[in-house]
């Protein structure tokens, strides 16, 4: 258990790295790539030639027997909803860093981006229930806040995933469109469904962080492993070729399960090792949308 003075002092350590890469490297990327995509209705004015039909307002054309069309404009003021994982597994890691302190700087830097852009910030944590949810707010000290809160918070008890259940709240908490990182390892039960459903109404990323012994086993002969959420014990004959290339089998499977559902909705997700550059993945991600 940290103390206060240790959480204060990890707070203002990601707040100084993260909210410089917010501020020199992801503000204009933040900007560009979810700018413009809430508009809402501004005003009605005149058709002019080269105006879309679609635009068309019919009740105030028929009103005034003369043809209107609707005006909208980009929203100044956007709403982003991290839905973050803090399920035992989350805890893992073999490499720089476990899972949960790589999900932490990742949403700090989306944070303070979004904070930059004077959009509003909230969160979901979520095991296999909702653990805690934080309304969207704007300001530095909500952001540190939030960030004090990734670094304390823990599951009620030993804890599963179960993305379906957090985006089921997040349907039911948001209804106005809002862009959402669903921050997990994805080592969860089926959510394809649920998925969709956030897909349609929101504007939905997934970000995937996992471990490189999560994809690979090495070859350390006879261990005893533990299973994070469900606390099984296992041995393994790490040795054994064939007990590498099932373990590695599965988390293949287990991958394009994710991709293929959220090809199949229409959403975005990218992948983030431990050991990766997060800041080149987040920044090529940001370019190319």
């Amino acid at each position: 258990m940290m103390t206060t003075a240790e959480i204060l002092k990890r707070v203002r350590r990601i707040e100084i790295k993260t909210r410089g890469l917010s501020n020199h490297i992801f503000s204009g990327e933040y900007h560009s790539a979810f700018k413009g995509r809430g508009m809402s209705f501004s005003e009605v004015r005149e058709y002019s030639p080269g105006d879309d039909v679609r635009a068309i307002d019919w009740n105030v054309t028929a009103r005034f027997s003369t043809p209107f069309v609707k005006v909208f404009e980009e929203e100044r003021e956007l709403t982003v909803m991290l839905l973050v994982d803090v399920s035992s597994s989350s805890l893992f890691g073999t490499s720089r860093q476990r899972k949960r302190d790589l999900i932490t700087e990742i949403a700090a830097v989306l944070s303070f981006s979004a904070t930059t852009n004077n959009d509003k910030v909230g969160v979901i944590f979520f095991s296999d229930k909702i653990e805690k949810y934080i309304p969207p707010k704007k300001g530095k000290s909500h952001i540190l806040r939030i960030i004090r809160e990734m670094l304390t918070l823990e599951p009620s008890e030993e804890k599963g995933t179960d993305i379906g259940e957090c985006l089921r709240f997040f349907n039911n908490a948001s209804k106005k469109r809002t862009i959402a990182f669903l921050l997990s390892d994805f080592i969860s039960a089926p959510y394809e469904e649920p998925l969709k459903l956030t897909a349609r109404r929101h504007d939905l990323v997934g970000v995937q962080v996992y471990d490189k012994a999560d994809k690979e086993l090495p070859d350390a002969g006879l261990i005893q492993v533990q299973d994070s959420e469900t606390r099984e014990l296992q041995w393994l004959d790490t040795s054994d070729k064939k007990v590498r290339l099932q373990y590695a089998e599965a988390f293949v499977q287990h991958q394009k399960y994710g991709v293929n559902a959220f090809r199949k909705t229409g959403a975005e997700l990218i992948a983030v090792r431990t050991d990766d550059d997060y800041v080149k993945i987040l920044q090529g991600f940001f370019i190319n949308r």
